[in-house]
């Protein structure tokens, strides 16, 4: 879910490439109905494409119903990569822009996550893949309301695994770093998502930036992750130990620095 964006469109081909069938949600159907034709003729696989914004709260159980019905008996997981980094400026101004952010990435995320999760529940089976953020584990005055947002969708995540365990459900929580979508580049508010400039200047053969993960990667780790029923991942790995770094710094150091 969440197909439109970079990462949910290399997932969808990721697990289309293991030769699972694919639903692919998202905001916008057009543009998802083209996706799942090119996924199917590349893989062999059914691909289907339905709506879903989760900002549509009233819209939120029919349309995942609809993604539920299309999927049947062989839904196997959701793996539900929402997410909007949005214009942390604007949203100190405007509260429409706040509130857009914080609901994206928490409030509707989780909704949609709760609905989810009482379908694999009743059957005892399956695993939910979720994608938050490292923004998420320390906020920073850049991208606070995002930050507070994925940290809260970490938080439900944790509840959520320790929930599902007991039904025999997977709960994996994904925390990428900087990757190189639309999300965090084609944005004037993203800019907090992309590396300093001497990050930029240390780059791979390809010629992006080497903090930068491709989506394409980043999906291969999902699936590799899901697959071996990992509880919590960051993406590159190397995240870890810089947040946990980043964790570590005392707060009375950590107010005082530009980040």
């Amino acid at each position: 879910m969440g197909a439109n964006a970079g990462i949910g469109r290399a997932v969808a081909a990721e697990f289309a490439s293991h030769r699972y069938n694919v639903i692919l949600a998202g905001r916008d159907l057009e543009e998802l109905q083209t996706l799942a034709a090119d996924v199917k003729l590349r893989h062999s696989v059914s691909a289907q494409a339905e709506r879903l914004d989760v900002l549509d709260f009233d819209a939120l159980e029919p349309a995942l119903a609809a993604c539920l019905a299309a999927a049947g008996d062989s839904l196997e997981g959701v793996v539900f990569c929402i997410g909007y980094i949005g214009d942390p400026e604007a949203a100190r101004k405007d509260l429409n822009e706040a509130r857009r952010i914080l609901d994206t990435n928490f409030t509707g995320s989780a909704l949609a996550l709760e609905i989810l999760a009482r379908h694999f529940e009743r059957n005892h089976k399956g695993f939910i893949c979720a994608v938050s953020s490292v923004a998420g584990d320390r906020g920073r005055q850049s991208n606070y309301l995002y930050g507070s947002a994925k940290g809260g969708l970490t938080t439900y995540l944790q509840g959520l695994r320790n929930r599902l365990y007991h039904s025999g459900v997977h709960v994996l929580t994904v925390k990428p770093g900087y990757v190189d979508t639309r999300m965090a580049f084609g944005k004037i508010g993203a800019r907090q998502e992309t590396p300093r400039a001497p990050a930029r200047s240390a780059r791979t053969r390809s010629g992006a930036p080497f903090l930068v993960a491709a989506p394409a990667s980043v999906a291969a780790r999902i699936y590799d992750a899901v697959k071996t029923r990992k509880n919590v991942v960051y993406v590159p790995s190397f995240w870890r130990l810089v947040m946990f770094i980043v964790r570590s710094i005392p707060e009375g150091v950590f107010k005082r620095l530009k980040t």
